[in-house]
């Protein structure tokens, strides 16, 4: 399968598996998560491989088996209720979820709206085209069309260096902008080392990665100011990293060990 077609495909389940019903999140503290005796916790599932849709219609991937150790570490119910990038940080804030553990890379602009945890996971994002495209610095991206999906990282980063005369083009999803790049449409995108690596897999030697735009932590995400609540999930990370669980997990799904600056919480 495509990468185009094996993204879109999630994108798909995942809003198939958003038509779910999920019990009203509202707990504010741990001991009120396990008086209610469940945790709503929003993820991706179009980001593989943090978060997909897998082969039974359900949520899975990286992301998904830290919410169930979290879960765990509560004694409740698990309830996964699938987000996307733009509307991840709305869902914590309305309450429709009570923590996001849905690759929310930490940023200040993010730190304004939520709270994060020490980080569990992280990536490198990239300029990354067309090995017929010259691009080395920020400079180079005058008079290009980059392609990014819409209110990621990776939209930030871009728009944060894009000289005037850079043509960003915003799409809903990772799986739109990859099939914008694959097409033609754009020569350039801006993409995770996770999703390069599925690019490349799937069309060996018709791309190279320009540039580096930012090393990301992705931290567990919950409202302003639950404290107590933070504390405890600070605590269950410290806790699976020094177990090597949460790096089991990663070397799973990830393919290899936990960054350096995820493992000593930089």
């Amino acid at each position: 399968m495509s990468i185009v077609k094996k993204l879109a495909g999630l994108a798909l389940g995942a809003a198939m598996v958003a038509g779910a019903t999920f019990s009203t999140a509202s707990a504010q503290t741990v001991d009120e998560i396990k008086q209610r005796g469940s945790v709503n916790i929003g993820l991706l599932v179009d980001f593989p491989p943090f978060g997909i849709i897998n082969e039974q219609g359900q949520p899975d991937g990286y992301d998904a088996d830290v919410a169930k150790l979290l879960a765990e570490d509560f004694g409740v119910t698990l309830n996964l209720v699938p987000v996307t990038g733009p509307n991840r940080i709305p869902y914590l804030l309305s309450n429709q979820v009570d923590i996001l553990v849905a690759s929310l890379g930490v940023t200040p602009e993010r730190a304004e709206q939520v709270d994060f945890s020490e980080p569990y996971a992280g990536i490198e994002i990239f300029v990354f085209g067309d090995t017929g495209t010259e691009v080395a610095e920020a400079a180079d991206l005058a008079g290009k069309n980059v392609g990014v999906a819409r209110a990621s990282t990776q939209d930030t980063s871009i728009t944060e260096i894009a000289p005037e005369g850079t043509n960003i083009q915003r799409f809903d999803d990772d799986a739109s902008a990859v099939q914008a790049l694959l097409s033609g449409q754009v020569p350039l995108m801006g993409a995770s080392n996770v999703v390069i690596s599925q690019i490349e897999a799937a069309a060996p030697g018709r791309f190279d990665t320009k540039f580096s735009l930012r090393r990301q932590s992705q931290g567990i995400a919950t409202r302003p100011g639950q404290t107590e609540l933070m504390e405890a999930i600070n605590d269950f990370l410290a806790r699976k990293k020094e177990s090597g669980e949460l790096n089991a997990l990663h070397e799973q799904w990830v393919g290899g060990p936990l960054p350096e600056f995820v493992v000593e919480g930089e």
